[in-house]
C-alpha cells in the first residue's frame, strides 16, 4: 500500500513516465494537464485505494484499487455490464518502464482481492486494451469519468 512519502515518486517518477510513454505509443490526451495530480493521489492513498509496485525496493509502478460502486459506472452506453454483483475498480495503472509485466503483477494481484473487476480506458489506449484482452476482461460499452469524456469500460468476472 502506498503511503504519503511515497507521493513525490509517484507524482515525478511514475505517473510522468507513463504519461510519456503513452504519448510516444498514440494516446497523448488520457492524462492531460498533470493528471493524476497531487491532491487526487493524497486522496487515494489517504484512502487506502493507493497501491504501489516494488522492485528491488524501488517503487516501479502504481495502481489504485477501489471498491465499488463508482458513480461513473452507473450510466453505460452502447452494451452492458456482465454483473452487478459487488465489484472493485482498477484506476490508474501505471509504471516507470524499467520493470516488464507490472501490469500482468498488478492484475493478479487485483484477482487475489476481488472476482468482479471493472477498468475503463481511454479509446486511444491501446496497450492498456491488448492488456485487458489478453488476461480475458471483456468490452461492456461506454461510461463517462468525472469530467465528461468518454471511456471505453470492461469487466472481467471470474468464478470462485
Amino acid at each position: 500500500m502506498a503511503v504519503l512519502a511515497d507521493l513525490d515518486s509517484l507524482l515525478l517518477s511514475i505517473f510522468e513516465r507513463a504519461r510519456l510513454f503513452m504519448a510516444s505509443v498514440g494516446n497523448p490526451h488520457q492524462w492531460v494537464q498533470g493528471y493524476p495530480g497531487r491532491s487526487l493521489m493524497e486522496a487515494e492513498i489517504l484512502s487506502s485505494h493507493c497501491y504501489v509496485c516494488l522492485y528491488e525496493s524501488r517503487i516501479v509502478g502504481t495502481f489504485c484499487f477501489i471498491p465499488g460502486p463508482n458513480p461513473c459506472y452507473s450510466v453505460i452506453e452502447g452494451g452492458a455490464w456482465f454483473s452487478d454483483a459487488p465489484y472493485h475498480v482498477l484506476h490508474r495503472l501505471a509504471s516507470d518502464g524499467s520493470v516488464r509485466g507490472i501490469a500482468d503483477a498488478c492484475l493478479e494481484w487485483c484477482f487475489q482481492h476481488t472476482a468482479n473487476l471493472r477498468v475503463d480506458t481511454h479509446q486511444d489506449n491501446k496497450v492498456l486494451q491488448h492488456i485487458l484482452a489478453k488476461h480475458g476482461f471483456l468490452y461492456c460499452g461506454i461510461i463517462y469519468v468525472a469530467n465528461g469524456t468518454p471511456r471505453l469500460a470492461y469487466q472481467k468476472v471470474i468464478s470462485q
